[in-house]
């Protein structure tokens, strides 16, 4: 057995030598090359596929292929958060170089169907954007990339001739700088110098949370529509600058697959996307076939992977008259894998995407006229559409909801969404829409698909299995008053085409000097950043738990009073204080001369609570979710300037939590660690505040620290016999993959101060929802009788879901355990339920002990 092994290992290195170390035509068509661009290897001392290239090595090749080929300019668009660039070549001959500004303002005409005079597509260039590594632990891409640009920056051949005269290539090396980074720096501090496909090996398992997110460890590649990330915005800037005809994204897959290209799995393709959309990817795919079987590699299409979310990368463009492909390469995750078709090396995969790349091109060549033609079609069958639409327009907004709107309106202008100021009042399904606190979108304009896409609603699907989230209608996402407006409705004298009428800045001071009090009210999505901005500078403040009218003004619960006298500072320095961040965040604070109410209580009430500056640790590490753990950071870190200290669950067990008030925990596995558990356990008996997401508020039940009860899926069985064909979308259909559901909230209760309706809107992903707790003030948030507000839920799910707790407040001892059945702060565009997170960092000690459902410290099984 010994020498049986000795020699498989043996195997596996003569596998390296003979397919790790390549030259350049093993990637590349054997044509001439122009010898005075440089190639990758002569700048980077070693062949592409023999080391994974870092972030700065692949834009200093960039830049020196702009500077040295008059084929290519490089801009950079947008910087990570972690200050790397982000940039694409243009890509074209000399010749089109010269007149690039008309050609980008000729091909942008063919997408506005008001231009007079129709542009002559025999002559105009395609446009293909050209995508890599999104994810940046699928590197194959983005290590393909300096090679694609070589080729077209050096060859001579006359097809490359060709496509750079009739199109105009935006190659984008790399989407996600810091993930890739984070990557590249993983694999090759691990790379053995005799390489074996041993996949146990730590160089194919990255150590948490890896290096598929960015900064934040968000996934890029769901922020094409909801933008809201620097890369995300700087690449959809560059994308509505040009409009192209074609964009291709490439990723990797599970090691034991092929190659997949679109298009996907029909009948999941989005029903606002037209047919002819997915016919035209249909013939791209033909050229796919083609390059690969030149090299003999399998693949596939039609199967696994969707176009319905319209905010990925291969889908966004779908909405937007452009074709969108994924391209799916099986990962070497490092630089040789063992797979079960046959060893997987690093430089294999990248040859795939190379091909596919350059196929991509030869049909944004060969399909041009068709694809400014589709593009033509797509915007002026828009506008008859919308015309044939009973729905004329939508409006949006309200008084206490100005940031919030403001954010939603900015997104949809990104978007290239025509928004207006409402001109004046007006009534649907009895709200009201008042001018200057509402916005209007007509349909009747070239993004009309787009629109739909982003404001529909939809619970009746042709299948029950999507790929992504079946909902993500962003009005609801904001929790924004929104309607359809039909013709009886809508009319153009609704439209105020001046932008500028909804200035939501305060003039400069509009907050005014007292020595008395000032108040901050909570329905502000910043209130929290500004409250915390006053604590932090040690300054005194108070929440109140019930509504009082004083100077003739009424206040709701949740309105904070910051008191004057006995602070640490004088009123001078406390009055710049508050004036400079009521500036920073466009929230005028009232300042009082006294603190007699007409109505309710008065400011020295006992019904106003002190506050704890928030102290806030979030638990991450091995089997925890990076996404949402990333939410909270993201969410703490960057829109209310709270620090956040991020501990690993190893080392729960021996930080000193008493400098905490707050500890988060998101959904994950937590693994069995006893002292981790006492000390927590200790902390919240002490008085701090745990935040129990999903999973984790299953682990705060085991720990005794909660009573919050997971309700039990009772599945329903199939009776009979079922196809075996038909088991993956049986199992696929009994899943909540994401869909906007209702809840119906008690605003009454310190985690919904602020919130101006009964009912809120969150996404439901999984089937998690509590049994009411015996405490009948512990559930304040519960799911509607019915709870579906768009997406796709089985039927039984949705009874399961009907009349469950939501959110629940148990605890032990002084200190309390908010438990949510649901993510809060999904993809960060989930404004809404934002606010109830921040809420429950906030006020969670405000919650009346005798409100929640005691837990008694007894661990369970």
């Amino acid at each position: 057995m010994i020498r049986l092994a000795l020699s498989l290992v043996f195997l596996v290195f003569l596998t390296f030598e003979t397919y790790c170390q390549k030259n350049i035509t093993y990637y590349l068509p054997d044509i001439e090359y122009d010898s005075t661009i440089p190639t990758p290897e002569s700048v980077f001392g070693f062949q592409i596929g023999e080391w994974h290239l870092s972030h700065d090595q692949l834009v200093m090749y960039m830049k020196m292929l702009a500077k040295s080929s008059p084929r290519v300019s490089l801009q950079e668009y947008a910087r990570s958060y972690e200050q790397r660039p982000l940039l694409y070549l243009t890509i074209t001959s000399e010749e089109n170089h010269q007149q690039l500004e008309t050609i980008q303002a000729n091909h942008l005409a063919i997408s506005n169907p008001t231009t007079p005079n129709k542009i002559d597509l025999k002559e105009q260039p395609s446009v293909v954007y050209q995508g890599f590594s999104i994810h940046g632990n699928e590197a194959s891409g983005g290590n393909a990339a300096p090679l694609v640009a070589y080729y077209l920056a050096a060859g001579r051949s006359p097809e490359v001739l060709s496509i750079l005269k009739h199109t105009v290539i935006l190659l984008d090396p790399c989407f996600n700088p810091d993930g890739f980074q984070r990557f590249s720096t993983w694999v090759n501090m691990h790379k053995n110098e005799h390489l074996i496909a041993a996949n146990e090996d730590r160089e194919y398992h990255e150590a948490w949370p890896g290096g598929r997110t960015n900064h934040y460890w968000f996934d890029l590649n769901r922020d094409w529509l909801l933008l809201q990330h620097p890369e995300s915005r700087g690449r959809i800037k560059v994308f509505h600058e040009w409009k192209p005809n074609i964009l291709t994204d490439h990723h990797e897959m599970g090691t034991n697959r092929t190659f997949f290209f679109m298009p996907g799995i029909p009948q999941r393709t989005n029903p606002i996307t037209p047919a002819l959309n997915q016919e035209l990817t249909r013939k791209i795919g033909l050229f796919h076939a083609n390059a690969l079987d030149e090299i003999g590699s399998l693949y596939y299409n039609e199967e696994s992977f969707d176009d319905f979310y319209y905010g990925k990368g291969s889908t966004y463009p779908d909405a937007n008259a452009c074709i969108g492909i994924l391209f799916e390469q099986a990962s070497a995750r490092g630089h040789l894998q063992k797979s079960e078709n046959g060893f997987l090396s690093f430089p294999f995969a990248i040859r795939n995407q190379v091909r596919t790349a350059l196929s991509t091109q030869r049909a944004g060549l060969e399909l041009r006229e068709e694809l400014l033609t589709y593009q033509q079609d797509f915007y002026d069958s828009a506008l008859k559409e919308a015309d044939n639409n009973t729905v004329k327009a939508y409006v949006f907004g309200g008084e206490k909801e100005k940031y919030r709107t403001s954010q939603l309106v900015q997104l949809l202008q990104q978007h290239q969404i025509e928004v207006y100021p409402l001109k004046k009042e007006v009534e649907v399904n009895g709200r009201k829409y008042v001018e200057k606190h509402s916005y209007i979108v007509p349909t009747e304009q070239s993004q009309y698909r787009l629109i739909r896409g982003v404001f529909e609603q939809a619970t009746s699907f042709k299948d029950s299995i999507f790929y992504d989230v079946s909902s993500w209608v962003l009005p609801l996402a904001f929790d924004l008053s929104y309607d359809a407006l039909n013709s009886r409705v809508y009319s153009k004298q609704l439209i105020n085409e001046e932008m500028d009428a909804m200035d939501t800045t305060p003039a400069a001071g509009s907050t005014e000097y007292s020595d008395y009090a000032y108040l901050l009210e909570w329905e502000h999505y910043q209130s929290p950043k500004v409250l915390f901005q006053l604590m932090a500078k040690g300054l005194r403040a108070k929440v109140a738990t019930k509504p009082f009218e004083i100077a003739g003004k009424s206040y709701d619960r949740g309105t904070v009073m910051i008191p004057v006298q006995n602070q640490s500072k004088p009123p001078a320095q406390i009055y710049n204080w508050v004036l400079n961040a009521s500036n920073l965040n466009n929230i005028p604070l009232t300042a009082l001369k006294t603190g007699y109410s007409t109505h309710g209580i008065d400011l020295g009430s006992p019904s106003f609570k002190p506050l704890r500056l928030p102290r806030v640790l979030l638990v991450v590490g091995k089997g925890i979710n990076s996404y949402q753990a990333g939410e909270v950071w993201h969410l703490l870190d960057q829109r209310y300037g709270i620090p956040v200290s991020k501990v690993e669950w190893d080392d729960m067990g021996k930080v000193a939590l008493h400098n905490y008030t707050t500890i988060v925990m998101v959904n994950g596995s937590y693994a069995s660690k006893e002292k981790n558990g006492e000390n927590i356990k200790r902390w919240v008996q002490s008085g701090g505040t745990l935040l129990a997401i999903q999973d984790a508020a299953a682990w705060a039940k085991k720990i005794g620290v909660s009573n919050a009860n997971l309700k039990t899926f009772k599945e329903k069985k199939e009776k009979g016999l079922r196809a075996y064909e038909l088991l993956d979308a049986d199992r696929g259909s009994k899943r909540i993959g994401g869909a906007i559901v209702n809840l119906s909230i008690d605003r009454s209760h310190p985690l919904f101060y602020g919130f101006q309706r009964d009912d809120l809107p969150a996404l439901q992903r999984g089937s998690n929802a509590f049994n009411l707790s015996s405490n009948p003030y512990a559930t304040p948030a519960r799911y509607k009788f019915q709870p579906l507000i768009s997406g796709y839920i089985k039927k039984e799910l949705q009874y399961h879901l009907r009349g469950a707790g939501a959110v629940l407040v148990s605890g032990y001892g002084s200190g309390k355990v908010i438990c949510f059945s649901f993510n809060p702060n999904f993809r960060a565009f989930w404004y809404g339920t934002n606010r109830l997170f921040a809420n429950g960092i906030f006020f969670g000690n405000v919650i009346n002990s005798r409100a929640i459902d005691l837990a008694t410290g007894k661990r369970r099984e």
